[in-house]
Formats: C-alpha cells, sequence, structure tokens
C-alpha cells in the first residue's frame, strides 16, 4: 500500500499570530482507522474534540511535520516583489514533502488556479515522480482532515501562549469586536504579533499617525 500526505494550513487568515502548516502521512491501507476515530476537516469540529483527537491521529501516522510561520515571515512574502503568501503556503509544502518522503500527497491549494500553484510547488520538491494532487476544500480527503486538525490545534496553543505574555486579543481576527479593540490600543506596543501587510492593521495605524497617536 502506498504512503499518502495530506498538507493542511490552519490561521491563514487571521491578523494576528502565525500560520502553521502540517502534513501527515499514513499508510493507504489505515485511512479507514482515521474515519473510525471521528477525524474530519477541523472546521467541522469543536476546539474539545480536536484536542481529544491530536494524539490519537498522531499514533496512527507513519511520520509527519509541523510547520509554524510566523507573522513576519507572511509580512515578508506579501510585500515582496517576488513572492505572495501563495507561493510562501507552496514552498511550506514543497518542504513538508521534502522532508516526509510520501509516495503520493494530496494538498489543499489556496490558489483558485490549482494548474499553476502545483507547477510552482514542483519546482522546489526533490522528488520530481511524487504524485500530487491539487484540490479545493481538500479536507474532505481524510489525510488532510487529519493534518488540518493537527495544524489547528497545533496554532490553537500557540495563540494561547501569546495571550498569555501579550493578554487576551481575542480570536485574531479582523472581524473580531475584541480583536479590533485590542488593535487600537496595542498596534504601536505589540507590533511583532500584528501581520502588518493586512489592510486592517494598516487602516488602524494610519489613522492613528493621523490622530497623532503614537
Amino acid at each position: 500500500m502506498a504512503l499518502i500526505c495530506g498538507v493542511d494550513e490552519a490561521g491563514r487568515g487571521p491578523m494576528m499570530g502565525p500560520m502553521v502548516m502540517c502534513g501527515f502521512v499514513i499508510d493507504e491501507e489505515d485511512i479507514g482507522r482515521l474515519q473510525d476515530l471521528g477525524v474530519k476537516d477541523s472546521k467541522k469540529l469543536t476546539a474539545k474534540q480536536r484536542e481529544a483527537l491530536f494524539d490519537d491521529v498522531i499514533k496512527l501516522a507513519v511520520k509527519y511535520e509541523i510547520v509554524i510561520v510566523s507573522a513576519k515571515e507572511i509580512d515578508e512574502a506579501v510585500e515582496s516583489e517576488t513572492s505572495n503568501l501563495n507561493w510562501l503556503e507552496a514552498i511550506k509544502t514543497s518542504m513538508i514533502l521534502n522532508k516526509l518522503q510520501p509516495e503520493k500527497a494530496i494538498v489543499d491549494s489556496p490558489s483558485n488556479n490549482k494548474q499553476a500553484y502545483g507547477d510552482f510547488l514542483k519546482t522546489y520538491l526533490k522528488d520530481k515522480e511524487l504524485q500530487l494532487q491539487l484540490e479545493h476544500n481538500a479536507e474532505r480527503f481524510l489525510p488532510v482532515a487529519a493534518a488540518s486538525i493537527l495544524a489547528k490545534v497545533t496554532r490553537d496553543r500557540e495563540i494561547e501562549k501569546l495571550k498569555v505574555k501579550y493578554g487576551d486579543f481575542g480570536s485574531g481576527y479582523p472581524s473580531d469586536p475584541k480583536t479590533k479593540d485590542y488593535l487600537k490600543e496595542n498596534w504601536k506596543k505589540h507590533p511583532e504579533i500584528f501581520r502588518k501587510t493586512w489592510a486592517s492593521y494598516k487602516k488602524v495605524a494610519v489613522n492613528q499617525k493621523n490622530l497623532g497617536c503614537f
């Protein structure tokens, strides 16, 4: 049976904190055991359910790799003239696949143009013969769903560490009222935890500077 790797991310959209990416490798014949565990897209599980599944999912992995991408690294990719967030995600995905060396990979594509995204990703792969399957909403495939759980739980834990250090900033999403309030009060004080290339951050920073609040 083939070794199949699912790759997914958590935290691509928030204005605060890291993005976490995960590659999860499982023997094809064991995929049914993920279903038996109740594995599904992490967004369809509660935080408590994800935490409960975390260790059991890892036990079924032949191997796995988790990569934490900082807000600073995300900003650098967005600001770059030669890169963007999609390309950064593709490069991180290739790093994960190069380390895990599966026979097949199912990757959640952040780009509408799966062909272009896949072609870019392949340029960074050591194994040019790797069977690569690019999908939108790839969490419907159980190896990707397993990766999504590991990525999401890891990111949630990273966010809790940040809250211990910086205070409660809510979910970190721009639409969260608590996050909005925290941004207005701390955009200058704790710039390292914000994605400063996000429009929501730029808007507050510009407005505050115009008001002389810096």
